[in-house]
């Protein structure tokens, strides 16, 4: 993983509510139409006080494809959707629901079939109210009342066909809609030309099927071809240009502007720091998340193999983090005079705690981090003259003890603030990436892909998904802070100096205290000396 687990501060460091719907909160709750408590096992699907836990995973795929009379929850669709890549390629569970579609057409085509089929009505059911899946019975929902049950054993075969086909069309929607990029692969969309081809051969010339797959294959094509562009933009941004500057050997001339000389208001900063940071969050997608769970996965043979284009957009996202905390030890470590390396401590860190009310608690964590930096932490003189009440309040929140307790007592709290939120600005909610990441991959490794008996541990994959989603729904959030390009454009393009640069810098402020240190200087020097 590109991400290590770090014991100190972290130092590398489709609108979601439609598909999950807003009653959730954030959290998913399947809702599959069970009752009563306990585990019951529904042929090779078990629940758990009307929870689904477990099942095989053609049992799974099988509950994703919709039938006449049984559309899966819009939970289970993106959880399933979600995980399932772990386990087996987007295309290839395309082509598995394309089989599972046909083989419901068949029956659905041949009068009398559909009757004690193995996904059909049985007419040994124990009630009308009992739906036959994978060989099981689970209650139909209440909003599938009887008389409704009744309509859809009158339709004919025609009219079957043509609610099936609907059914297909929204199932195909919701997944383009929420991971289009599943059909960047050349095989997944030759699949889901192959599915929306059957199901239009029931429908008539400019019918409504057709209409909606129009629209469906429109949208995705948008969607795709917006990814390629960013996909471009990213592949320049990579060149040797985009090295966060160059390094420094020397302090620069007085003359040369620092962060202060762009901006001397700790509010605007942490508000400009926010903007870059939902605008960099924001080309982040679930299926990339999914590739922490992807990565680390070595039992699964037929898993999805990670895709580099998705572990990039996390790698970038991480690179900020590093980034900004090497600006902040950069801009500390430059200064010459030592009222003003004081004035620019206090400044950064006024500029978390602005991030801290904000909800920004990335950008405060690199800030805290750069803060924490050896050449940094060493300025002892520097650090005497520093009000450093503030500081330590932010540490305190950020104390690694406990599992980062602090922080997410206030990640807690500032969650429960933007879902009560009345304006923009009480809806930020900014994560500090390097845990969210840490906490995925924990969570994936403490609990087994598969139970004992084969099945998938379905369970776990809710609870990753609930993180993802609510992780999703924060990245939404549309800034509300006007934009500095001349801030913004010096945060992103200000040189920092590599480890070694800023030990120099340190050095030359302040003097070695220690045998280890003046060693340190030794080599440093000897070093530039031999560059030279």
């Amino acid at each position: 993983m590109f991400l290590e687990p770090q014991e100190t501060m972290p130092q590398t460091s489709v609108v979601f509510s439609s598909i999950l719907g807003p009653s959730h909160s954030g959290q998913v709750q399947p809702g599959m139409g069970e009752r009563g408590s306990g585990a019951s096992s529904s042929g090779e699907l078990v629940f758990q006080e009307g929870r689904l836990i477990s099942g095989s995973l053609e049992a799974l795929m099988e509950h994703l494809v919709p039938t006449v009379d049984y559309y899966p929850d819009r939970t289970y669709i993106f959880t399933f959707l979600l995980s399932s890549r772990v386990f087996i390629p987007p295309h290839d569970l395309l082509a598995r629901v394309g089989q599972i579609c046909l083989e419901q057409r068949q029956q659905l085509e041949t009068p009398g079939s559909e009757k004690g089929t193995r996904r059909g009505w049985s007419s040994q059911a124990p009630s009308p109210q009992t739906r036959r899946r994978g060989g099981g019975s689970y209650h139909l929902s209440s909003h599938c009342p009887l008389w409704r049950v009744t309509l859809l054993y009158a339709l004919p075969p025609q009219a079957k066909l043509k609610s099936f086909s609907a059914k297909i069309v929204q199932l195909l929607k919701e997944w383009t809609e929420a991971f289009p990029y599943d059909f960047q692969d050349e095989k997944a969309m030759a699949e889901l030309k192959a599915i929306t081809h059957r199901v239009t051969l029931c429908d008539e010339e400019n019918g409504t099927v057709k209409k909606a797959i129009a629209q469906m294959t429109q949208s995705l094509l948008l969607s795709l071809a917006a990814r390629s562009q960013l996909q471009e933009l990213r592949e320049k941004l990579r060149s040797p240009a985009m090295d966060k500057g160059s390094v420094l050997k020397a302090k620069p001339p007085a003359t040369q502007k620092d962060i202060l000389g762009v901006c001397c208001d700790p509010l605007v900063l942490a508000q400009q720091l926010t903007h870059i940071e939902l605008e960099r969050v924001s080309s982040i997608h679930p299926e990339d998340l999914m590739q922490i769970v992807s990565h680390m996965d070595s039992r699964d043979k037929h898993r999805c193999r990670g895709d580099l284009t998705k572990t990039y957009s996390l790698e970038a996202y991480d690179n900020w983090f590093n980034c900004l905390s090497m600006l902040v030890a950069t801009e500390v470590c430059r200064v010459v005079k030592k009222k003003h390396r004081t004035r620019m401590l206090e400044f950064f860190i006024d500029v978390a705690r602005e991030c801290f009310n904000i909800g920004n608690f990335n950008s405060m964590m690199a800030i805290i981090s750069g803060m924490n930096l050896s050449p940094v932490a060493r300025l002892k003189k520097t650090w005497s003259k520093v009000k450093t009440a503030k500081f330590d309040v932010l540490e305190h929140h950020m104390d690694p003890s406990s599992n980062f307790c602090n922080y997410r007592t206030a990640l807690q709290g500032a969650t429960q603030r933007s879902q009560m939120a009345n304006s923009s600005r009480e809806k930020i909610v900014i994560p500090v990436f390097n845990l969210f990441v840490k906490d995925i991959y924990f969570l994936h490794k403490i609990h087994t892909n598969h139970l004992p008996n084969g099945h998938v541990n379905f369970k776990k994959f809710w609870e990753i998904s609930r993180q993802i989603h609510e992780f999703m729904t924060w990245t939404q959030v549309e800034c509300p802070f006007e934009k500095d390009k001349k801030i913004q454009n010096y945060l992103l393009t200000a040189p920092i100096y590599s480890e070694e640069a800023l030990f120099i810098a340190s050095f030359e402020s302040e003097g070695p205290e220690n045998h280890m240190e003046k060693d340190s200087w030794k080599t440093l020097r000897t070093t530039l000396l031999n560059r030279a």
